[in-house]
């Protein structure tokens, strides 16, 4: 260190460069998601609008109007950002509830609002902002309260909050219908309660709450005609190695399961996939089971690659939060990991009949709007994140 520069306090923690290795495989990732939309869906797009790049040309809008708020949240110090959480926890509970009332019906489901060919779904933008708003306040809940409170009693309290505000939100997408959405909340939001502390009572009571979750989750997907069907499905398959009723409720799973067995162990190459001209139910070929035309082309080598590739932005993720010195950027940290991490595996698990089909996208390669905002938007906070650990105190 040269005479003229200052010196830095121990804990001191300078913003420097994002980490290299999170940048690379975010950008990889973006520019690999939008060749295999175009190569999954170019048989619908000739189909149903004689345009085979109609939805890439979408995909590559959705992908220019993310950049913006991507940039942002990426170029703003993230503490600035989380005084904003419950505000922005408000418009979202406020867009959850409006959508219910005047969002557009598909399918008997309410989820989106039309803005002109554009839908958006507020569901899934609720995922980085209760992250935000959790990182927020189950941090300021670890510094303590002016009132002394037994260890047992304050995590009642927190765990009482913490269903009220979770709670509101399940039952909001539950009543859409979207389970998936539900069930990557909960989980993401259980873990970052059983994270924001270490003694002995909050972590055997987190560990209870996962399993009340668990429950609530079960209860929900037997409610519904269809998600029951899909449960009974995949536990026919998971028991009998068959497709129950295949030519009804077992048909989606039954031709992704045709699609994954043709690619074999090394995939018939890209561009090469059957499923996608019209097999897959829908436009599910390049949304929720475009990990089944993935496998198709690039067989079970490439499958495995890419759930180790997510493995590793999971411990990638993991070490930034454990390098932030402030806990509400650890918790940050730590719930954008184990939100795109759990989407990504649950997606891929479903697709290989590892789980029942739930409809969550997976990120960066799932066709769609509103996920692809807010997974460009989860992702620059995460990188604005990775600027300030502390390995890195002596940067400029």
């Amino acid at each position: 260190m040269s005479r003229n520069t200052p010196k830095r306090k121990p804990n001191e923690t300078i913003k420097h460069e994002p980490d290299k290795a999170l940048l690379i495989f975010g950008v990889l990732m973006a520019l690999f998601g939008i060749i295999m939309i175009f190569d999954a869906s170019v048989y619908q797009a000739n189909q149903f609008f004689n345009d085979q790049y109609y939805f890439l040309k979408l995909q590559l809008l959705w992908v220019v109007i993310g950049l913006i708020p991507a940039f942002i949240v990426y170029y703003i110090d993230y503490k600035k950002l989380l005084k904003f959480s419950g505000l922005a926890l408000g418009v979202g509970l406020f867009l959850l509830v409006a959508v219910l009332v005047a969002g557009n019906e598909v399918n008997g489901a309410r989820r989106w609002f039309a803005i002109g060919p554009l839908p958006i779904q507020p569901a899934e933008f609720i995922k980085p902002i209760i992250i935000m708003y959790l990182a927020t306040w189950l941090s300021k809940e670890d510094k303590g309260n002016k009132v002394r409170e037994t260890t047992w009693n304050l995590f009642v309290r927190k765990m009482i909050s913490f269903f009220v505000i979770i709670g509101i939100i399940l039952l909001l997408i539950v009543k859409e219908p979207d389970l998936g959405t539900t069930i990557v909340i909960a989980i993401t939001t259980a873990i970052m309660f059983f994270l924001s502390d270490s003694n002995s009572i909050h972590t055997i009571g987190s560990i209870g709450m996962l399993g009340i979750l668990g429950l609530l989750g079960a209860i929900a997907g037997a409610l519904e005609s269809y998600r029951l069907n899909r449960i009974t499905t995949y536990i026919h398959l998971l028991f009998k190695g068959v497709v129950d009723d295949p030519t009804n409720k077992g048909y989606q799973v039954q031709q992704i399961l045709i699609g994954i067995g043709s690619g074999g162990l090394w995939g018939k190459g890209f561009g090469q996939s059957r499923q996608r001209f019209g097999y897959l139910v829908e436009n599910t070929s390049f949304t929720d089971s475009i990990y089944a035309v993935f496998l198709e082309e690039f067989g079970f080598i490439g499958g495995i690659i890419l759930v180790i590739l997510w493995l590793a932005f999971f411990l990638k993720g993991l070490s930034i939060s454990k390098k932030i010195a402030d806990k509400q950027g650890q918790l940050l940290a730590a719930g954008l990991t184990i939100w795109l991490t759990i989407q990504a595996l649950f997606n891929m698990a479903a697709n290989v009949g590892l789980i029942p089909l739930t409809g969550i996208p997976l990120p960066f390669l799932t066709y769609g709007g509103s996920s692809t905002l807010v997974t460009m938007i989860g992702f620059a906070l995460l990188l604005n994140i990775s600027r300030y650990t502390h390995e890195q105190n002596n940067a400029e």
